[in-house]
């Protein structure tokens, strides 16, 4: 396996280019970094050593929900969601990643155009657009994590937009994991200003109570998630059950038999405990398990009713064969140049 690239050696995508993260430049005036005018996704994409093959996970869905945030902003992005996925599926073979992956696109706020007056704006700015990618497997233990509510409260929408995401909003996330961390917990869950239970700090919640399964409603201030979506999908189709989106209160957090969060970086991942009380037996929960276990499958290609989730990106090279118990390695064709599928993102007729 060739060795991990250093930071500044992976490749890029940067302002219509593809160069090595060490070639990048951004002056110390650049205009999202002083105001937080940027938009972003997280996007996980999984390799299935089987086919060598790493599948983008819902990657036009993130490109769309991007373009959107990026209209709030006055961003101009000079790409369709369909060209920002095949952008991506080249990025993807160029970085020759061998395991799993996390994308961050980033959109933002470069410089003021000529004539345009100091001063925070959105008109009269330039746009910035950058992807990267970088090895991620999971990140959270399977066994779960420790939760407190927090005492800061999610931005509500009437301040600034909680569908998109902008990168300013996330410095009341990052005040309200150091709150929760400090404590000696894993994560923070966000109130609204109502009082109602919103989200994580980069996830949405889920309680299991009963049988029944409950999400906060798009109306408590909280980003409609990708994988949110993927979850209530999972139950429909798994269970029959049909997740409640409505408003939560915190004491249901308290009762709840089960608690899981989704999120891109965190995938599927079950809360055992909150403001140190247990929730259920401090295990992970069957139903909770259950929706992991599909979609730890579908992200990997090996469940077919959702190979429409998946955006394939057939790599140059297959990665290197595992050893055989006896300790036999691959045949002699294993590293051969693997063809390229017809479809796969990045493609060009």
């Amino acid at each position: 396996m060739a060795p991990r690239a250093a930071p500044g050696d992976r490749w890029v995508y940067h302002d219509g280019d593809f160069l090595r993260a060490g070639e990048v430049r951004l002056g110390p005036g650049t205009q999202g970094l002083h105001y937080g005018t940027g938009v972003f996704e997280g996007i996980r994409a999984y390799l299935d050593p089987r086919v060598s093959c790493l599948h983008i996970l819902k990657a036009a869905e993130h490109y769309r929900r991007m373009l959107d945030s990026a209209l709030l902003l006055r961003l101009r992005i000079d790409h369709t969601a369909q060209e920002l996925v095949d952008i991506t599926g080249e990025l993807l073979r160029r970085s020759e990643h061998r395991g799993d992956v996390y994308i961050r696109p980033l959109a933002y706020k470069l410089a003021l155009e000529p004539g345009t007056a100091f001063g925070v704006r959105l008109r009269g700015v330039s746009t910035g657009l950058t992807i990267l990618s970088m090895p991620m497997g999971d990140y959270i233990p399977r066994s779960g994590i420790r939760c407190a509510v927090a005492s800061w409260r999610r931005i509500p929408g009437s301040s600034l937009p909680a569908r998109a995401k902008i990168t300013g909003g996330y410095a009341s996330n990052a005040l309200a994991v150091d709150e929760a961390t400090a404590a000696g917990y894993d994560d923070a869950i966000l109130l609204n200003q109502r009082g109602e239970v919103a989200e994580a700090s980069t996830a949405n919640v889920f309680i299991v109570s009963g049988g029944r399964v409950v999400t906060p409603g798009a109306d408590a201030d909280l980003l409609e998630g990708i994988t949110r979506a993927i979850a209530i999908e999972i139950l429909r189709d798994e269970t029959g059950i049909q997740t409640e989106q409505r408003a939560v209160a915190r004491c249901e957090l308290y009762s709840a038999d089960e608690i899981f969060l989704t999120g891109t970086g965190c995938q599927i991942v079950p809360v055992t405990e909150i403001d140190g009380r247990p929730v259920g037996s401090r295990r992970t929960g069957p139903l909770t398990e259950r929706v992991r276990a599909v979609y730890n499958q579908a992200v990997r290609g090996r469940d077919p009713r959702y190979q429409h989730w998946l955006t394939p990106v057939q790599l140059e090279r297959p990665p290197p064969r595992p050893r055989d118990p006896a300790g036999h390695g691959g045949s002699a064709r294993a590293n051969d140049p693997a063809p390229r599928q017809p479809g796969t993102a990045g493609a060009r007729s």
